[in-house]
C-alpha cells in the first residue's frame, strides 16, 4: 500500500480496497433509493397522461423544446467532461481532475441559468400552478377537436396538473443538480491538493455516478415533457 493510500485509509477499513467497496456499496444503495423516489414521480406522470391523452398534449405543446432541447446536450456534454473527470482521477492527475470538474460546474450552471428563464417564461404566461394559473386551450385545438365549451373548461384544469407534475419533477431534477454543483466544489479542493490517485478515487467515482443519474433523468424527462404529443396543433 502507497504512501497516498495510507494516508486516507479510514480506522474501521482493513484496506482501501474493502473501503472502495464500501463506498461503492453505499453509493449504489443510494442510487437505488433514488431510482424509486423519480419511479414515483414517473408512473404518476405516465398514470395521468394515459388518462389525460390529450389534455396533456395540449398542455405539454406549451413547453419550449427548443430550451429543453438545448438543455439535453448540455447536461450530456457535462456527462462527458465527468466521465474524464473520473478517468482522470484513477490516473491521479491532479490538473486534469480539476479542469474536468471546472467544466462540469460551468455545464450545470448553464443547465439551471437555461431553466431559471424557461420558469420565468411560466410565470410570465400564468401557467405556475395556483391561484395566478390562467392557461387557455389554443383557438386551433378547439376548433381541430371540435372541443364544446365544458370540455375546454375540463382541458384547462387538467393543464394545472400536467404542470403541477411539470414543475414537481424538473424543479426536483433541479434541485439536484444544484447539490450536485455544491459536491463539484467540494471535490475541487480535495483535487487542487493532489488528494486523489491510484490507490484513492473513490469520492470522484461515486460522485460520477450521481451525475450520471441526473443526466439519465433528464434523458427522460425530455421526450416525456416536451416532445411527445407537440403536433397536436
Amino acid at each position: 500500500m502507497g504512501s497516498h493510500a495510507s494516508g486516507v485509509l479510514a480506522h474501521h477499513f482493513h484496506s482501501i480496497s474493502q473501503q472502495r467497496a464500501a463506498h461503492s456499496l453505499g453509493m449504489w444503495l443510494f442510487m437505488a433509493q433514488e431510482i424509486m423516489f423519480f419511479g414515483g414521480l414517473f408512473t404518476a406522470y405516465v398514470v395521468y397522461r394515459a388518462l389525460n391523452p390529450l389534455d396533456f398534449a395540449v398542455a405539454s405543446s406549451e413547453l419550449d423544446a427548443v430550451l429543453g432541447g438545448v438543455n439535453t446536450l448540455v447536461l450530456i456534454a457535462s456527462s462527458v467532461t465527468m466521465a474524464l473527470a473520473v478517468k482522470y482521477a484513477q490516473l491521479g492527475k491532479k490538473n486534469m481532475i480539476v479542469l474536468f470538474l471546472i467544466f462540469t460546474f460551468l455545464f450545470a450552471s448553464t443547465f439551471l441559468v437555461i431553466k431559471y428563464f424557461e420558469y420565468s417564461a411560466k410565470f410570465e404566461h400564468h401557467t405556475v400552478p395556483g391561484y395566478d394559473f390562467d392557461f387557455h386551450v389554443p383557438a386551433d385545438v378547439i376548433q381541430k377537436f371540435e372541443l364544446s365549451p365544458e370540455r375546454i373548461a375540463t382541458m384547462e384544469k387538467r393543464a394545472e396538473v400536467f404542470f403541477s407534475i411539470y414543475f414537481a419533477m424538473t424543479g426536483l431534477h433541479g434541485l439536484h443538480v444544484f447539490i450536485g454543483m455544491c459536491l463539484i466544489i467540494w471535490l475541487i479542493f480535495p483535487a487542487m491538493k493532489n488528494k486523489f490517485n491510484v490507490d484513492y478515487h473513490s469520492p470522484v467515482e461515486n460522485f460520477g455516478l450521481y451525475w450520471h443519474f441526473v443526466d439519465l433523468v433528464w434523458i427522460f424527462l425530455f421526450p416525456l415533457l416536451y416532445l411527445l404529443g407537440r403536433n397536436i396543433h
